[in-house]
């Protein structure tokens, strides 16, 4: 790739860090994708409602959440007809290049920031070269810039090649908090597609490694469960109340004692808890936001049938009621061996390479695999490719950070695979 391609990534990638939007709150990111799109010259271009199936959707804030960030993403000049598009937390691209007859090949990757506030120590390259998080308590932690940057990249590259077929690239919204796969599988757009991929940057892998396949990501569930009960004077009466404190608290501790499963691994864990009034009130309710893991989707489902049980016997034990709520889930899909062949094959003829790994377990939980998962099903292929890069801290930390390089080899590993696809028939 040239110098000035790489430059042009590096700028990309930046701007994106520099405006890191929560999941579906991505107006202005959605509205840069689009403008880089329309700037290439793609065939079609859905955005919004047109990208997604809305009832689908998963893990959607109130209005009085959404609202700042359109606001925000108004006065820096975002199109209105765009925000209105977008408006309601409806974010999210579908862009589809179509080149003649050939395969139909997909690629997926994701738009939203982390609400970590990024470092400002002078060692951490963001904040020295000037491309830190300007929207306070968000930045890119995981790597998302680095994902548009180089589905863009590819897109680009695709354009200017011999590639004949379609190629559709999904950039989903709402990845971290699981919310914006199943709508975007369910949106129609995957009809067709033939080869589609997933891509993830990092985890562990250096700049010159790649992942042709990760496989066994953990499926996964967020649920929030709210305990009702009623209160009365801690002092003076606690036997006329219904302790909700006294039940969440017997439910988390219930939870850790889920029984593991013969089958493989599974993760139970309560990460917050939210309630009660004073200190001289019995509680009279209580929400905890927990999850479960599994290493199939079934193990995840006797996780999240065995946490609901514990639930609803925590409250019976206590007088509460209690409603779970399952606020987003991910199954788990494998990447398939025939396509980690075609990545592997191609990586090693690709600058800056060094190193490729067929296969290894993911071991974290990704809703991209509703996609996958949608392209399998219907006869098709599909893989989750890592593209190594070397970052400083892991990911979810306010010092993360990417080699840059990286993101060139992530466009040439890409394209090259695509168009060594497009040479095949389905």
């Amino acid at each position: 790739m040239p110098h000035d391609a790489r430059a042009r990534l590096s700028d990309l990638r930046r701007a994106f860090h520099r405006h890191p939007e929560p999941g579906w709150r991505e107006f202005r990111t959605t509205a840069r994708v689009v403008e880089e799109l329309e700037r290439i010259g793609v065939d079609e271009i859905a955005v919004g409602r047109e990208a997604l199936a809305t009832d689908e959707r998963m893990a959607v804030p109130d209005d009085d959440e959404i609202r700042p960030w359109l606001d925000r993403a108004r006065d820096a000049g975002v199109d209105g007809d765009l925000l209105d598009r977008t408006a309601g937390g409806h974010t999210g691209v579908v862009a589809t290049l179509a080149r003649g007859e050939g395969p139909c090949i997909g690629l997926r990757v994701d738009l939203d920031a982390i609400s970590i506030r990024e470092s400002t120590d002078p060692d951490h390259r963001p904040a020295a070269e000037g491309f830190r998080s300007e929207h306070d308590g968000y930045m890119h932690a995981c790597g998302h810039d680095a994902h548009l940057a180089i589905a863009l990249g590819t897109v680009e590259a695709i354009a200017d090649s011999d590639f004949e077929g379609t190629l559709k690239v999904f950039f989903q919204p709402a990845e971290e908090v699981s919310g914006g796969g199943k709508a975007m599988a369910e949106s129609g757009h995957l009809d067709g597609v033939d080869y589609l991929f997933a891509l993830h940057v990092g985890l562990g892998h250096p700049t010159g490694e790649i992942v042709a396949g990760a496989e066994s990501p953990l499926a996964m569930a967020h649920l929030t469960a709210t305990f009702e009960g009623a209160s009365a004077h801690a002092g003076k009466a606690p036997n006329e109340g219904a302790n909700a404190m006294q039940a969440a608290a017997a439910a988390i501790q219930n939870a850790y004692g889920i029984a593991r499963h013969a089958d493989g691994a599974t993760r139970v864990n309560v990460g917050r808890i939210e309630g009660g009034s004073a200190s001289n009130v019995v509680a009279e309710a209580v929400t905890i936001e927990a999850e479960v893991r599994g290493e199939t989707t079934a193990l995840m489902t006797y996780a999240r049938t065995e946490l609901e049980r514990v639930l609803y016997a925590a409250a019976e034990l206590h007088d509460c009621d209690v409603t779970p709520r399952v606020i987003s889930e991910s199954p788990c899909v494998d990447s398939h061996p025939a396509l980690r062949e075609v990545i592997g094959n191609v990586a090693w003829d690709v600058d800056g390479v060094d190193r490729v790994v067929p296969t290894e377990e993911f071991g974290v939980s990704e809703d991209g695999t509703y996609l996958m998962g949608r392209v399998q099903d219907a006869g098709g292929l599909a893989s989750y490719v890592l593209v190594g890069t070397d970052h400083p801290t892991s990911h979810h930390t306010p010092t993360f950070d990417i080699d840059e390089e990286s993101l060139g080899i992530g466009v040439d590993l890409l394209s090259d695979a695509f168009v060594e696809l497009s040479r095949r028939r389905p």
